[in-house]
């Protein structure tokens, strides 16, 4: 019998080096495709995409089990991706040159677009920020916290890459009483540049006891605009108790088809603090002047009602608005949710409305007090739910004097 012919030892050696490149290749490749579809995923999560099908271990044409381990493991490895909390974004670290204390004013949109304007005041100045105070010296008197209306961790999580947020002053700064002012309205970032921030380096707290309208609209950097957008559409976030009833009541809105929401600001204080009477009688007149003149902060007194309502300054009474809701082709049988507080008249001013568009939805603090079994609503978290409730609606109707207060928030 022939002896076969032994390899030459290069040959051995190039045959075994060919199989281990082969299997540390397919390791390779595998462990490539795990990171890859990890990445995509987590990518797709972050955009808000949705999610490509995956990979799935499937028994085998003969009955067996799959012996695909990798997948099993890639599946795994998503459904845990999937279930963990969005990662947050890296803390931005500063020297920071002090604390800011604020005193949100005005109406709720003012107070919103104070705490945007504000977060980017921090920002600019590489300041610490305290969580806002809102007001609880207005009409309402409500005593809210920022708390009780926004997700108090949502907003200092979101915001860590771009200012540091605390919730109280640290105790070596507690019992100092700190600088207050009233920033100047309409102020450009030069201002504060180069007036404040040579405040808060020296007295290391200082405290703004009016914020509305304390920073310019326009004119600004684009990355300070660009803040100010993302405070408002992401780190502000309503409690989820709150974010739970506003949907709530457009699900039950729904259920019986199509609806607007009018946000008829037709209130006493309102009407008192512009000084519009269109329509009222002078009984009426009298008393909302009187409530004008009980308020110190209202600065303007003496209004001249018809030469405001000219200037397009009035809102709408229901019975003009009852004229540009047909006017526009709502039908008679449209379901209207009035998002605000009690009408000043009450009845007998809706009656013109609810003649003309009958299917009227209302739902005040007693309302919302059954459908969650809450306690009931102070003044502004009230007017937060209304405020909810219009954002979530398929339209909006505003009065013209409330659309340049909306557009600013």
């Amino acid at each position: 019998m022939a002896k076969q012919k032994a390899s030459p030892p290069g040959a051995v050696r190039r045959r075994l080096g060919g199989a281990g490149a082969s299997a540390v290749g397919w390791a390779l490749r595998v462990a490539t495709s795990i990171v890859a579809w990890t990445l995509l995923l987590h990518l797709f999560t972050f955009l808000g995409i949705p999610r490509p099908p995956l990979p799935i271990a499937r028994p085998s044409c003969l009955g067996g089990r799959s012996n695909s381990t990798a997948a099993e493991a890639l599946v795994a490895a998503s459904e845990a991706a999937r279930r963990a909390p969005p990662a947050l974004p890296p803390r931005r670290l500063y020297k920071s040159n002090g604390y800011l204390l604020v005193s949100c004013n005005g109406g709720l949109n003012q107070m919103r677009a104070a705490i945007c304007d504000m977060v980017t005041v921090a920002r600019y100045l590489n300041l610490t920020m305290v969580i806002p105070e809102l007001d609880k010296q207005s009409f309402w008197a409500d005593p809210s916290d920022f708390g009780d209306i926004f997700d108090v961790n949502h907003f200092i999580d979101s915001l860590r890459d771009e200012v540091k947020i605390v919730k109280e002053l640290p105790q070596k700064f507690s019992e100092k009483v700190p600088l207050s002012m009233q920033p100047i309205s309409w102020s450009s970032e030069k201002y504060y540049l180069r007036q404040i921030l040579p405040l808060v380096r020296k007295h290391k707290v200082v405290r703004f006891s009016k914020t509305d309208s304390r920073l310019a609209n326009n004119g600004l950097p684009l990355k300070l605009q660009k803040l100010r957008c993302y405070v408002n559409y992401n780190a502000l976030r309503f409690t989820p108790s709150i974010e739970a009833l506003g949907n709530k009541m457009v699900s039950i809105l729904r259920r019986t088809g199509s609806f607007i929401v009018l946000h008829l600001r037709y209130e006493m204080d309102m009407l008192a603090f512009s000084g519009c009477t269109h329509g009222c009688s002078d009984e009426e007149t009298e008393e909302l002047t009187r409530m004008r003149y009980a308020y110190p902060w209202w600065k303007e007194k003496e209004i001249d009602s018809e030469k405001k309502r000219l200037e397009g300054l009035c809102p709408l009474t229901p019975g003009e608005t009852t004229l540009v809701l047909k006017a526009l082709g709502f039908p008679r049988d449209t379901q209207i949710y009035i998002a605000s507080g009690e009408i000043y008249g009450g009845e007998t001013r809706l009656a013109v409305l609810k003649t003309e568009f009958p299917n009227i939805v209302r739902c005040g603090r007693r309302c919302f007090y059954l459908m969650m079994s809450y306690d009931p609503f102070r003044s502004t978290r009230l007017k937060w739910q209304h405020w909810t409730i219009l954002f979530l609606s398929p339209v909006m109707f505003l009065s013209p004097v409330m659309m340049e207060t909306w557009l600013k928030s």
